[in-house]
């Protein structure tokens, strides 16, 4: 019977391509053997046995399904469809056989257990992701396979999957859920597990671009680090995690207060550099602070020519990679620093923030200006005033007549940019068409210095008269304070933070500010309000 299905499948496969075409030639014997071959097994939660297979595999044309137990011949099972089979209580070793319209098979056994006892040993592991995203397995003994909900949605379809096998799912928005993990048996009896897990929008650190030359790394996967004797000091007041982002090596310290992180072995000589550069991350912080220590030639801590000191960064930019590129004279206290021994890293609110670092090193460059960053929002959602990824609306002018700073139109790896240098303020004007925002949630700009100490952006909405000071204008100033240097810092602010904009249907006018005041250099680029 089985050789009789085979070839009928293949004289109407060979039926069906002589009639489309009388010259094409078919060549079975250049088709693969199956792969990935497995079944997805669940059983009837009453106690009878009834186990239904899924086979599952590429290349199929038909399975073969052998139980296992006192039933020896196979049952014939085509692609997407199911079989049910009545097993008493035990351990089976059912193999799954793939086959393809050439004859060539594939097999892999798959081990069923049938026990109307709850399952034992339940270990689910949840694991987070990158990008809102997590990894369910699960193991256990007396199982039969596992469910899993993801507590996003309401009525919520669990998904079955088998042991060893892992379930990737990606929520619409950070937050915390309730996962929970079901281990069934063969029976009504089952056990579960729920765990809380939080999710957030974390892909891998940005890559430096910093020649190697001109660095001295301590932790990155772009260059070779130097010797590190801790991460984390016996005295340090954190957790600390060595983890994985989409293949990138990552610190992750959480609760933090502060960490000692040490270099007394083989302190670092950054007589040479100019910077200090870490990327972190977190979505909690309201504070972060930066302590670097010299231990001095006799290279102990309290000899007597120890150098410190320590910088603050004030409300850093939250649930998004903030590069901090410090030039080592901001240091004032660390007068000397070629034997630099200890870095120390403090969070606030003091012991319960949680914050992802990388790429920490010393470069002796000043920070290389890359093309900004491609936005990612939908077209559909986006008024842009400038940006190579959007229709652009119209803008009079980029440099008022009463701005006080330099603008010059550039290209940066192909890309349009804005550099306004001896900046004090800018106007940019749209008042022909002043641009109706009120459906949109967000202003955006990207911005990159090596030198501004704060940025401020004012948003002017000149009332439905259309002209600036006519009584029904009105506005706000949103200020950035020590934003990072040397990398794009993409602001990304919520038009509801710009109280005083009352009204944004006839917006003609932004106005950035930098200090300090007429003596620092900003490039702008993806300006544009989106919903």
């Amino acid at each position: 019977m089985k050789n009789l299905k085979l070839i009928l499948s293949l004289f109407a496969l060979i039926l069906f391509l002589g009639c489309s075409d009388e010259n094409n030639d078919v060549d079975l014997d250049g088709i693969n053997a199956p792969s990935n071959v497995s079944a997805l097994t669940t059983i009837t939660q009453d106690n009878s046995g009834n186990v239904t297979f899924l086979p599952r595999g590429e290349g199929v044309t038909q399975f073969e399904i052998y139980f296992g137990d006192t039933t020896t011949a196979p049952v014939y099972v085509n692609p997407g469809s199911t079989i049910t089979h009545k097993y008493r209580e035990g351990k089976f070793q059912a193999k799954i056989v793939g086959v393809t319209i050439n004859g060539k098979k594939t097999e892999t056994i798959q081990e069923v257990t049938v026990s109307f006892l709850a399952p034992t040993n339940f270990e689910p592991t949840i694991t987070i992701g990158s990008n809102l995203s997590i990894n369910v397995t699960a193991k256990a003994e007396l199982e039969t396979f596992f469910q899993v909900y993801f507590g996003d949605v309401a009525n919520e379809v669990p998904v079955d999957f088998m042991q060893d096998e892992v379930i990737t799912h990606t929520y619409l928005n950070p937050g915390t859920y309730q996962v929970k993990v079901v281990a069934l048996s063969g029976g009504v009896a089952t056990t579960q597990k729920t765990q809380s897990v939080t999710v957030t929008n974390l892909f891998a650190a940005p890559v430096p671009t910093i020649p190697a030359a001109n660095v001295i790394s301590m932790f990155s996967d772009s260059y070779t680090n130097v010797a590190v004797d801790t991460w984390r000091t016996s005295w340090s007041q954190a957790n600390l995690e060595d983890i994985d982002i989409s293949g990138n090596k990552t610190k992750k310290y959480s609760s933090l207060g502060f960490v000692g992180i040490e270099s007394t072995t083989s302190p670092i000589n950054a007589s040479a550099m100019t910077f200090f550069h870490t990327d972190i991350w977190s979505s909690d912080f309201t504070e972060f602070k930066v302590k670097l220590v010299d231990f001095g030639a006799n290279g102990v801590f309290g000899g007597g020519d120890d150098k410190e000191h320590e910088i603050t960064i004030a409300n850093p930019a939250k649930e998004k990679w903030v590069s901090l590129d410090i030039p080592l004279s901001d240091f004032t206290g660390l007068t000397t620093r070629s034997h630099i021994a200890q870095l120390i890293f403090v969070g606030a609110p003091f012991g319960s923030t949680t914050v992802y670092v990388d790429n920490v090193f010393f470069y002796n460059q000043a920070a290389s200006i890359t093309a900004a960053p491609t936005p990612t929002v939908a077209a559909s959602k986006v008024i842009s005033m400038f940006s190579d990824a959007y229709t652009n609306v119209a803008v009079n002018t980029w440099r008022t007549s009463w701005s006080s700073a330099t603008l010059t139109d550039l290209s940066i790896n192909g890309n349009a940019t804005k550099k306004y240098s001896a900046l004090d303020f800018v106007g940019i004007e749209a008042t022909t068409t002043p641009i109706n925002a009120t459906a949109m949630t967000h202003f955006h700009t990207d911005v990159w210095s090596s030198d501004f100490t704060q940025f401020k952006i004012k948003l002017v909405d000149f009332g439905a008269n259309g002209a600036f000071g006519g009584g029904d204008d009105v506005e706000h100033e949103i200020t950035i304070p020590s934003p990072a240097k040397g990398s794009w810092v993409s602001l990304d602010i919520p038009l509801s933070s710009f109280t005083g904009l009352t009204t944004r249907a006839h917006i003609a006018q932004l106005i950035y500010v930098g200090g300090p005041s007429g003596n620092n250099t900003v490039y702008i680029d993806n300006v544009y309000f989106h919903n």
